[in-house]
Formats: structure tokens, sequence, C-alpha cells
């Protein structure tokens, strides 16, 4: 019998620093290649972009959410990869911010073909030790990621109190008693924490869902939550941009789930980019524009209770 495929899939909430991680695990120097599938929840797939890494395969899956299109889509593109197996070591799956990973995790039970080809090695949840407790209270997807995690990071640490940090630690605890947890800054762990661990034990998870191998398994996304993308087809002010950004990010901060873009920046030959959760921003200029690339401006907010038009009006005011 040929040696089963491992799969992590990493998931998280909007923000905890997911790319980040997949980042980092992409350009460490561990000798594996990855083949990577990543999804966005949105009409503007960034995060292909945002993954960083040479010859990486990425895939993006941009119609809609992987958990409400896991069955058809990640079982064509497991069905490709196998095709070419020998040329990677191992599949990792980033989940959007808002999807439930138990239908993921499904797949590689349900679908024969991926469960003979494949195995799940383990779910990794990525969480904000600053807005942990708030998602608790207001995300229901939030408890199930940290519910099906094998191993759950605590990112952001440097950003809360000891205490603080001790109650998110409980609020984990009380939902997953048994993932291996880690506390990190900017997702800063040994790849071997997380990567070949064997962990995914179905039997936990029966215990916790016990409808888990049920294909007719429906869930439903706050709806609430919306995406909303914006391009400018070209450059950008950033002396305009910046404090306008900084100005949406404090006033309309609570409601900014994620903020996240890629820029052309006037006279700037590199590309700008930056994400955002909630009231924090983080950007900086990353590397060149590509002669065949189309210099032009994106922006994604993922948010509750947030005015498109108003948005796209300050954005497009931004334009160089």
């Amino acid at each position: 019998m040929s040696e089963k495929i491992p799969v992590t899939v990493l998931t998280g909430y909007l923000g905890a620093g997911k790319t980040t991680l997949l980042n980092r695990i992409l350009t460490e120097d561990h000798g594996k290649k990855f083949a990577v599938i990543v999804n966005e929840f949105g009409e503007t797939g960034i995060d292909g972009d945002l993954v960083v890494g040479a010859d990486e395969e990425v895939f993006e899956m941009n119609n809609g959410c992987i958990c409400c299109t896991v069955r058809g889509d990640l079982i064509r593109i497991l069905d490709g990869l196998m095709k070419r197996k020998g040329k990677f070591d191992a599949i990792i799956v980033e989940t959007t911010g808002l999807a439930d990973p138990a239908p993921v995790a499904q797949t590689f039970f349900v679908d024969q073909d991926v469960g003979d080809a494949t195995k799940l090695d383990a779910v990794v949840t990525v969480t904000d030790a600053k807005w942990l407790t708030e998602r608790l209270k207001d995300a229901p997807e939030a408890k199930n990621q940290i519910a099906f995690a094998d191993v759950i990071i605590i990112n952001k640490v440097d950003l809360v109190s000891a205490e603080e940090l001790a109650e998110v630690e409980a609020a984990i605890r009380a939902i997953n008693p048994y993932a291996k947890l880690h506390k990190t800054t900017r997702c800063d762990l040994p790849i071997d924490q997380l990567l070949d661990r064997n962990a995914f034990d179905l039997d936990r998870i029966l215990d916790i869902e016990p409808d888990f191998l049920e294909s007719g398994h429906h869930h439903h996304h706050s709806d609430e939550v919306r995406s909303m993308s914006f391009t400018i087809p070209g450059d950008v002010d950033p002396d305009k941009f910046m404090p306008w950004i900084n100005d949406i990010s404090q006033a309309q901060g609570p409601n900014i789930l994620r903020s996240k873009g890629i820029l052309a920046f006037k006279d700037e030959p590199r590309r700008f980019v930056f994400q955002g959760v909630h009231m924090i921003l983080d950007g900086d200029l990353q590397r060149d524009w590509k002669a065949d690339e189309t210099r032009n401006s994106r922006l994604v907010f993922i948010g509750r209770d947030l005015d498109e038009s108003e948005l796209r009006k300050g954005f497009l005011a931004c334009a160089a």
C-alpha cells in the first residue's frame, strides 16, 4: 500500500494569523515541499497573493466559502494533486476565517478516493489572544474551530496581559481540553509542532459531534457578517489612503473583523500589502510589481453593519 499523503487543515477566525503561519511554513528551511490550497470568503481573492514562497503550488477556491463548496471543489483539487504525487510531501488546506472546519475534515472520511490517497494529519486552529473572548460571544464558528482543533495556537500574546492570557486559555480549555496549546507572537513556533502530528482523532470528533460522518451536515453563516471588495484601476495616493484607512479603523473598528489590501502607491515600485483586525493595522512594502502585472489597488473588508457605499466612496477618493 502506497504511503498516504498527510493533510493539515489550517483554520482560525478572521485575522488570527493564518496567513502569517502559512508564510512561515512555506519559507522556513525544512527541506519539505507543500501543496497549498487557500480559500477566502469574498469576491476578490487576495490570500493567494499573500502566500509567499518559491515554487509552492497555490490553489485558490474563490466560488464562495470552502465549507459550502467543499465536496466538489476540494475533491476536484485533491484529485488533481494526486496525479502529481511525488512532487510534494504534504498538503495544507487553509480554510476561510468563517469556515466551520467540520465539513472540510469530513471530506477526508466521506470521499473514498480522497480517503485512500490522503490522511488528515491534524486540524490546526490559530486564535487571536486579544479578540478571542469577544468572538466566542458572537461567532459560533470560532467555537467550532476550537472544538475541532488538534493543535491550537494562541497568537498575538504580546498584545495582552498575563491575566487576559490566562482567561483566554481557560475559555479555550472549557471548549477543548484535549488539544495541544502553543502561545506565540507572529505564529513563531517550530514547524514540527504542527506537521506530522498524526493527531487527528476521529473518536474524539465523534464524541463532540455524533453526526459528523453524516453527509447531510448543514450549517449557516451568521448573515450579518459580509465581505466587500473594491478595486482602483491604478495607483493610490498614500497621503490620502493612510489617514482614511486609519480613521475608518478607529471609527468602525469593532465592526470590521478583517481588512486587507494590496495597493499600488504613486511613484513606488513595490506593492504595499496591509492587513487589519478591528482597529489594529499592519502593513509594509513588499516585492516589486512585476512587468506583466497590472498595477491596481485592491481592498477587502469583512465585517458587520458596514456601509458599503460609504467605504467605496472613501476608497475611490484615495485614487492618485
